[in-house]
């Protein structure tokens, strides 16, 4: 599977392409980061990134395309950029039929680390791990778009589904917290599950 993990912003959009095999093992293809400055219009540093990701989606035809979830944040208008960049970010692979996926930060601490509430530098030194990298991809916005895509891979039911042979020990706390949510979400509803 080849993920294009984008972690959005409006002044560094972080790009990261990464082939995880079936045995699990991720291999970093391309990692990058995008910038606008905040001296151009909102139009011009939108179509800055919109013709970066275009390029991207062409040269490395991923699979999907893994994106973090925007969520309520105190600055509102950085919330506004990182919403209209993942707006960009997604028609593009829209009109390449790339399936895309949202991921929360907290979702992509727990599939790399082993726990929602690591802080960037351990997400870095555990990407670097997994990749086997020789050091740490800068700026952070770069290592963040590499995690997003190692989390959507292994998430995912195809790199998952063979059992926990080969598993590592970050897949397989991303597993057992997975089941535990499901237990417990079973046990609070009374009547019939929703989907």
């Amino acid at each position: 599977m080849r993920v294009l993990g984008v972690d959005p912003g409006l002044t560094r959009c972080g790009l990261g392409v990464v082939d995880v095999a079936a045995n699990r093992t991720a291999t970093m293809v391309a990692v990058g980061v995008v910038g606008s400055s905040h001296e151009q219009s909102l139009d011009g540093r939108l179509l800055v990134i919109a013709e970066a990701i275009d390029q991207w989606l062409d040269a490395f035809k991923p699979d999907v395309l893994a994106i973090e979830r925007v969520f309520a944040q105190t600055n509102l208008s950085t919330v506004m950029g990182v919403a209209q960049v993942s707006g960009v970010v997604m028609v593009a692979a829209a009109r390449r039929r790339i399936p895309v996926a949202m991921h929360t930060p907290s979702e992509v601490k727990a599939a790399v680390t082993g726990s929602g509430r690591a802080d960037k530098a351990s997400v870095t030194a555990m990407v670097v791990r997994i990749l086997r990298l020789t050091e740490p991809p800068r700026p952070a916005d770069a290592a963040d778009a590499l995690a997003l895509a190692i989390a959507h891979a292994w998430r995912s039911g195809n790199s998952l589904a063979s059992g926990p042979k080969g598993t590592t020990a970050a897949q397989q706390l991303w597993r057992d917290a997975e089941t535990r949510a499901k237990t417990k979400k079973n046990k609070e509803k009374p009547g019939h599950a929703w989907r």
